[in-house]
C-alpha cells in the first residue's frame, strides 16, 4: 500500500459525504480529472483538509489569484488577526496526528512560508540577496557546468541501457545547486535527500527519526560556520543574526535553512522529472525545443503550469468576512487553493490541456499560478527558471535520441496529497 494511504492521516477520508478530502486516493492518484471535475461543479466549494478539519477550496484561476494577492487571507494560523485558539491550528492538530514532538513543532510553525507581514518581510528580505536576478545570472555558468558532469555521467548508472533520470540527474543537480548557494557540505548532500523524502512522506515513523535528526544537523553547521565564516547564505544568516541584535532567532535561522534547502531540491527536481516525462511523451513539442532553444524560457513556464510539481498551497485564513465568488467566507475560515485546476481553467485558457511551449508571452510573463502570486510568490523562482532551463537544455543536447524506458501509464508516482512527484523516470540514452 502506499504511504499516502497507510498514514493516520488517511483515517478521515469519507466522513463527511459531499465535502472532498485531499486525502482521497482519487484526488491523489488524478488530479487533474478529479480537482478539474471539482472546478466545474463552482469556484469555492466545501472540503475537508488532511486532519479532516472544514476548508474551502478554491478552484479557478481568477479567485486563486485573487485570494493570494489579497492581504485579508494570512499564512499564519496564529495570527492576532484571527484569534484562534492553539488546538483550533489545523497544522498543530495534524502534527499531533504525524506523532512530531511538541519541542520540534516550532520548526515547521516558524518556516518563513507561514509568517505574514511584517515578520514575512524582514525574512524574505534577509535571504531575497541570495536570489537577485544579477546572483541568479552570474550562477548560471556553475549551473551549467553541474548540469554537463552529471550528463556525462549518465552511462556510468545505466542498467540494462537504461537510466533513473529522478535519481542521477533530476535530483542531484538543483540539491548541488542550493546546497553550494547555502552552504550545506557535499558529503551531506545525499542524507538531506533522504530526509526530504521522509518530511513529506506523511509517515510516523519517518519523521520521527529524520526531523530531529535534520534539526541537530542544521544546528551543528551553524555552529561549525560560527567559527569558519564565508560568503555563502548560511554566513550571511549568522552575521545578521550576531551583528544586529539578534533579528533572528535561532529556530529562525534554523528554519531559514531547511525551508530554503528542501524547497530548493524538491520541487525543481519534480519540475525536471515531470517536465522530461512530458516532453518525452510529446514529440512534436520535443521537436519545437530542440528546434529552437529559444523556447526553453517560455517553455519552463508551460511545463509549471502542465505538470509542476506543487498542486496545492497551504492554508491560508481569512482574518475578516470576505464574500469570494458569491460565497461567504468567515473570519478564521482556511481556505485551500487549488493550482493544478487553476492551471487547467478553460475560462482563462484556450484547450488547456494541450501542452503548448508557445502559449506563454514571449519575454517570459507568466501565465500561470504554478510559483503563487502576490507577496508569497515564490522566492526560489527566478533560480528554478534557470535550473530548469539549463536542466533541459542540456539534457536534450547530450542525449538528443532519448526516450522513454517503460509505456508512458507504467510511469510510477509518489502519492502524496498536493503533489506530482515521480517515483523514478527510467529512460534508455539512445
Amino acid at each position: 500500500m502506499s504511504e499516502a494511504t497507510t498514514s493516520p492521516l488517511a483515517a478521515h477520508v469519507g466522513k463527511h459525504p459531499g465535502e472532498p478530502n485531499v486525502m482521497e486516493p482519487e484526488l491523489i492518484a488524478d488530479p487533474f480529472t478529479g480537482y478539474g471535475a471539482l472546478r466545474e461543479q463552482g469556484p469555492v466549494l466545501r472540503g475537508r483538509f488532511m486532519d479532516d478539519s472544514p476548508v474551502w477550496l478554491v478552484t479557478r484561476f481568477e479567485e486563486v489569484r485573487q485570494v493570494l494577492r489579497d492581504q485579508r487571507f494570512v499564512n499564519n494560523p496564529s495570527s492576532p488577526a484571527l484569534d484562534c485558539p492553539p488546538e483550533d491550528n489545523p497544522l498543530t492538530r495534524m502534527m499531533e496526528i504525524l506523532g512530531l514532538p511538541e519541542h520540534l513543532r516550532g520548526y515547521l510553525l516558524g518556516s518563513i512560508l507561514n509568517y505574514d507581514a511584517p515578520d514575512h518581510t524582514r525574512l524574505r528580505r534577509l535571504v531575497s540577496r541570495a536570489f537577485t536576478a544579477r546572483k541568479i545570472t552570474d550562477l548560471r555558468p556553475r549551473v551549467e557546468q553541474i548540469a554537463d558532469t552529471l550528463l556525462a555521467r549518465l552511462p556510468e548508472h545505466t542498467e540494462d541501457g537504461v537510466v533513473d533520470l529522478v535519481r542521477h540527474f533530476a535530483y542531484p543537480l538543483p540539491i548541488t545547486v542550493i546546497c553550494e548557494l547555502v552552504g550545506i557540505p557535499e558529503a551531506d548532500r545525499p542524507q538531506w535527500r533522504k530526509w526530504g523524502a521522509d518530511l513529506i512522506s506523511l509517515d510516523p515513523k519517518r519523521l520521527g527519526v529524520s526531523f530531529p535528526a535534520m534539526i541537530e544537523h542544521i544546528h551543528q553547521l551553524v555552529r561549525e560556520r560560527r567559527g569558519a565564516l564565508t560568503d555563502d547564505l548560511l554566513s550571511e544568516l549568522i552575521r545578521t543574526h550576531d551583528d544586529d541584535g539578534g533579528r533572528l532567532s535561532d529556530v529562525e535561522m534554523v528554519t531559514l535553512i531547511l525551508t530554503l534547502v528542501l524547497a530548493g531540491h524538491e520541487t525543481t527536481a519534480h519540475l525536471i522529472s515531470n517536465g522530461t516525462a512530458a516532453l518525452l511523451t510529446h514529440p512534436g513539442q520535443l521537436r519545437l525545443l530542440k528546434d529552437d532553444p529559444a523556447l526553453l524560457p517560455r517553455a519552463v513556464h508551460e511545463l509549471m503550469r502542465w505538470c509542476g510539481p506543487v498542486q496545492m498551497t497551504q492554508l491560508r485564513y481569512a482574518t475578516t468576512d470576505v464574500d469570494l465568488a458569491g460565497t461567504r467566507i468567515h473570519r478564521g475560515d482556511a481556505v485551500q487553493l487549488i493550482l493544478v485546476s487553476a492551471n487547467f481553467d478553460p475560462r482563462h485558457y484556450t484547450d488547456p490541456d494541450r501542452l503548448d511551449l508557445t502559449r506563454h508571452p514571449a519575454g517570459h510573463a507568466e501565465n500561470h499560478v504554478g510559483f503563487g502570486h502576490g507577496a508569497h510568490y515564490c522566492l526560489g523562482a527566478t533560480l528554478a527558471k534557470q535550473e530548469g532551463e539549463v536542466a533541459f537544455g542540456k539534457l536534450f543536447t547530450h542525449y538528443p535520441d532519448l526516450s522513454l524506458a517503460v509505456a508512458p501509464e507504467h510511469l510510477e508516482r509518489v502519492p502524496l496529497p498536493g503533489n506530482w512527484r515521480l517515483n523514478a523516470l527510467p529512460v534508455r540514452l539512445g
